[in-house]
């Protein structure tokens, strides 16, 4: 059962991809999903949707997740299943959108426009991405290929992650016990973390003020990282040269929220990277395989760590 707004996309796209039929049930809705609901063993879709409906479903042995993150099966009692996740798809996305606004904050692109719009003739020099220090805040498959693709630019990267192990596409990973120092040694800062009890404010106000006053921050991971207090403060204060959040504790924003005036801050709208079928079906079929030769399935998810 197939459960999410771009249900019919989904199933069109796995009946395309698969080797033989499977037998297919597409939902848009999790209303939808209940009242269809016959049994079936497997679930593939949005998180938000499912997560509601799953204790209702008593039969479901395996969901696939069409989400990088998990967080709303964390907060689901029900743990009798295998959850699996995505992965090695939403890098090159969530890459260029990095670079984007690295490149953007270095050629001064956001003050151009505004002097352009003053009729002003700017005549500041832009920087430079070569030599600069990126820290990136996870070392998975996202926070890897966006090291990758910073190195072509000549960055310098750091990883962090829990243990510290040396990961592909880093010059060097240093453990979360060593945080402060991760963020003192850093031009730009990037969080791609899952949303854990461990990782619930890594950068509060202290860990804020141990980054340069130039750096620049940019949040692709998940919004608990930071504490939204401390980052529009610093940011007020001028101790952070800027910061781009595509993540937030409500999604969309309330249209009250100190978030939309704090300066040198760009919003989007969750966009980093876009859940298509074209990308997620591959990875959902082969699961399917796997599942009917019960072989292992790629990609499970260890509900004791949320990832």
């Amino acid at each position: 059962m197939i459960v999410t707004t771009l249900a019919k996309e989904f199933a069109d796209e796995i009946s395309r991809l698969a080797d033989s039929s499977i037998p297919l049930k597409a939902c848009t809705s999790s209303e939808q999903a209940l009242a269809e609901y016959t049994n079936e063993t497997v679930l593939f879709g949005n998180p938000a949707l499912i997560v509601p409906i799953l204790p209702s479903m008593p039969s479901v042995k395996w969901v696939q997740s069409s989400w990088a993150g998990v967080t709303p099966f964390m907060d689901c009692e029900r743990r009798d299943y295998v959850l699996t996740g995505v992965k090695d798809v939403f890098g090159p996305q969530m890459s260029e959108y990095v670079i984007g606004y690295l490149l953007a904050h270095e050629l001064k692109v956001l003050r151009r426009m505004q002097e352009q719009k003053a009729r002003n003739w700017f005549k500041g020099f832009s920087g430079s991405l070569a030599g600069k220090r990126l820290g990136v805040m996870g070392t998975g498959s996202i926070g890897r290929h966006i090291a990758n693709t910073a190195k072509s630019f000549g960055l310098q990267v750091t990883g962090l992650s829990r243990s510290g192990q040396v990961a592909p596409g880093f010059d060097k990973v240093m453990p979360v016990d060593q945080l402060h120092e991760f963020l003192k040694e850093t031009d730009y800062l990037v969080s791609t973390l899952p949303q854990t009890d461990a990782t619930d404010n890594l950068l509060d106000a202290t860990a804020l003020q141990r980054l340069p006053a130039h750096a620049y921050f940019i949040n692709v991971g998940r919004s608990n990282v930071v504490d939204d207090n401390a980052l529009i403060d610093a940011l007020r204060n001028n101790r952070l040269a800027g910061a781009a959040l595509d993540v937030f504790d409500e999604e969309p924003i309330p249209k009250d929220s100190t978030l939309w005036g704090t300066p040198n801050l760009s919003i989007t709208a969750h966009i980093a990277a876009i859940s298509h079928p074209l990308l997620l079906v591959p990875i959902f079929v082969d699961n399917y395989r796997r599942y009917v030769n019960e072989q292992p399935l790629k990609y499970v998810i260890d509900f004791a760590t949320g990832y």
